[in-house]
């Protein structure tokens, strides 16, 4: 008996083709929610890039798991808006103990990040496995996420007959649209409402934000207050990481925080280009990652992942502005004065 092969053989009609004729409500459900998820991480991400902060986008997404089990503990049961304030609660709580111990205390910042993040995760873990009664949450959902069952809870809309008419000419649509109701994914709406609340913030405080990560100093002169600002971010980092912890856990979301603004960062300097390139890092790592994932039947989330560190590595090497071969290519011109100054007068 022949053992099975460590790759799979890779089949375009099975991996590529087939998920979106025959499965396309289930995979446009999934790959939708992982867009938003690394959009939405993403844009919050880069403002902790920015600010030197990216280990404190992994203490809270790591945190976040015991204002969960507080809630939980508290009230015996999952509700979204409890699970919202239990985020909220345990996001700002990391935030000012990592402060006040740093403040505080000989600790230098990236130890009382660690000393944080660690107690307080620890700790939801323990209540979670201890305390949580009747409710149950599966430890390595926590940690990895399960995207795959997103497109399995499903609210129904009441729509016009004329767009229900038109909806019903599109491929599968007896498996999204039945009678005058449309069928959605109750978790991608919420993810995507997520996002454009979170493009909305940054559009909204585009000045304060810029001024605040760059230059302290300005922003006191301009009034603006960065304490506030400052909390205001950590408050919806909070509110992204619990919207995507159940699609891709706790430790996968540190990857969604970091690298669609590292990876934009080595392509531009501008700001704006920076937002625009994360999201489009966001779409072509999640439609990656599914078919990569359908290829070598593995976790989607964990594929979502390896595809975005795929792409941060093909620009680190190839990119013209900020990677290895811009570098190289800049070094040369250094190297290689212009012949016509190295050329001899003519008399």
């Amino acid at each position: 008996m022949n053992p099975e092969p460590f790759i799979p053989a890779f089949n375009w009609q099975q991996h590529v083709i087939a998920p979106w004729n025959a499965e396309l409500p289930i995979t446009l459900w999934i790959v939708l929610m992982g867009f938003f998820v690394t959009a939405s991480c993403g844009l919050v991400g880069n403002y902790l890039i920015l600010r030197r902060m990216a280990l404190v986008g992994d203490a809270i997404s790591h945190s976040v798991l015991a204002g969960i089990a507080g809630v939980i503990v508290f009230t015996g049961h999952l509700q979204l808006t409890g699970l919202f304030i239990g985020a909220l609660i345990s996001g700002i709580l990391t935030t000012v103990l990592i402060e006040v111990i740093h403040r505080y205390s000989r600790v230098k910042q990236d130890a009382a990040i660690g000393v944080t993040f660690t107690s307080l995760f620890a700790l939801g873990v323990i209540l979670i496995s201890l305390q949580a009664g009747d409710v149950h949450i599966d430890e390595e959902c926590v940690l990895y996420g399960e995207i795959v069952f997103v497109p399995l809870d499903k609210t129904k809309l009441s729509i016009a007959p004329a767009l229900a008419d038109v909806l019903r000419k599109m491929p599968g649509a007896e498996l999204y649209v039945i009678g005058n109701q449309l069928v959605m994914a109750t978790d991608v709406i919420r993810m995507g409402l997520v996002t454009l609340l979170v493009a909305l913030l940054i559009w909204v405080f585009y000045k304060e934000l810029l001024v605040s990560s760059f230059d302290p100093g300005l922003a006191f002169s301009l009034g603006i207050n960065r304490n506030v600002i400052h909390y205001g971010l950590m408050s919806l980092l909070s509110v992204v990481v619990v919207s995507a912890f159940e699609s891709v856990g706790a430790i996968l979301v540190v990857a969604m925080l970091i690298l669609p603004g590292a990876t934009a960062h080595l392509l531009s300097p501008r700001l704006p280009v920076i937002m625009g390139l994360i999201v489009l890092h966001a779409a072509l790592s999640t439609i990656l990652g599914f078919h990569t994932a359908k290829w070598l039947d593995c976790s989607i989330a964990g594929a979502l992942v390896v595809a975005g560190m795929g792409l941060f590595v093909l620009v680190w090497i190839f990119g013209i502005h900020d990677g290895l071969l811009g570098k190289w290519l800049r070094r040369r011109q250094v190297q290689e004065p212009d012949s016509n100054e190295l050329a001899e007068p003519v008399a």
